[in-house]
């Protein structure tokens, strides 16, 4: 009892977990060492308002100034139309979220700061809403999730972190490493499985479709409940790379025709505007079920959620506000809209 203190002993070698190729050979690779909880943890709602500091800055730090004067008048609508669409809000949304702010002003007499911001983040609400729809899982197994997005999105960072919250909804999960074509990719994902203790599929050159086409099959015999299966990064004007994802699609069809029951697109929040137009290649390549935004954290423009649900409306599965492992949770609303309002 309590040997790990005594240094006359050797500790313990760690777990090893399987990285198995396609060919199905294990290689066993050390499992690494948890990281230490901080002291003070805090919530996802906390996690969540921190994150979202640069765009509560720009965006909802400012709308106070505008609000002071305390009625919805001319001034008031083109000092806040600039601020919404510098924020990354975009055309159609910044207009529709102003109309409505004119008619909550007409209908209910807003002659507050605080009416004013109350009735703007109600409507800002009321156009998010649609997005906030979590990911059920438990329609097949194995639950085949195919994950797209280009070069640094933080798409590998991103299966590892939804590996890690699907452990803790009790399923057990394996990794797909389908991106063969970047280098270090199949590494990378390698230890994420060592991080949480999956194994991960993967061969080191080849047909990425070949590589997910293994991965289903090895759950199938496992009875594992999720398959994450990666996909190589792609620019929206590489039509002929673009093509490669369309046709890991078709190969996963093969071997189960429901599949895959989720394709989560990876975007990156720093990249504003150009996230519409990386929704609509991929799901005209690939028919983009849902997204993950990552990274907003570190941006001014996660006024692009609002961009996405007025121009390309795709439930938003998850978001990313930090580089910590539980730093990617299920998309609510109301929670970001108090974010951005600091309510």
């Amino acid at each position: 009892m309590f040997s790990f203190l005594k240094k006359s002993k050797p500790e313990a070698a760690a777990p090893a977990v399987p990285v198995v190729d396609a060919t199905h050979n294990a290689v066993e690779a050390p499992v690494a060492p948890a990281a230490e909880a901080p002291a003070a943890k805090l919530s996802w709602r906390e996690r969540l308002f921190k994150g979202l500091a640069k765009t509560r800055a720009q965006l909802g730090g400012k709308l106070k100034g505008i609000f002071s004067r305390g009625k919805v008048d001319d001034e008031l609508l083109e000092e806040l139309e600039t601020l919404l669409l510098t924020s990354d809000v975009g055309v159609e949304a910044t207009t529709h979220l102003l109309d409505e702010l004119k008619k909550a002003a007409k209908r209910d007499k807003l002659e507050t700061p605080e009416a004013i911001q109350k009735a703007l983040s109600d409507a800002l609400l009321t156009i998010l809403q649609p997005l906030e729809q979590p990911l059920d899982v438990s329609t097949h197994k194995p639950y085949v999730i195919m994950i797209a997005g280009v070069n640094g999105a933080g798409k590998t960072t991103s299966i590892g972190k939804l590996a890690k919250y699907f452990q803790q909804q009790g399923k057990s999960v394996l990794l797909a490493a389908g991106d063969t074509f970047r280098a270090a990719a199949r590494e990378q994902l390698q230890t994420w499985g060592e991080r949480n203790n999956v194994t991960v599929i993967s061969q080191e050159s080849g047909d990425p479709a070949a590589v997910i086409f293994d991965a289903i099959s090895a759950a199938k015999a496992r009875g594992i409940d999720i398959v994450l299966a990666d996909t190589a990064g792609r620019l929206p004007t590489q039509l002929h790379l673009m093509e490669e994802i369309a046709k890991v699609r078709r190969v996963i069809q093969k071997i189960d025709p429901a599949g895959p029951h989720e394709t989560l697109l990876v975007l990156d929040a720093n990249i504003g505007q150009n996230a519409l137009q990386q929704v609509r290649a991929f799901d005209k390549a690939v028919n983009v079920t849902g997204l993950v935004l990552t990274k907003l954290d570190g941006s001014a423009k996660g006024g692009v959620v609002a961009a996405i649900a007025r121009q390309c409306p795709k439930p938003i599965r998850f978001i990313g506000v930090g580089e910590q492992i539980d730093d990617l949770r299920p998309f609510s609303a109301k929670d970001f809209v108090d974010a951005l309002f600091d309510q």
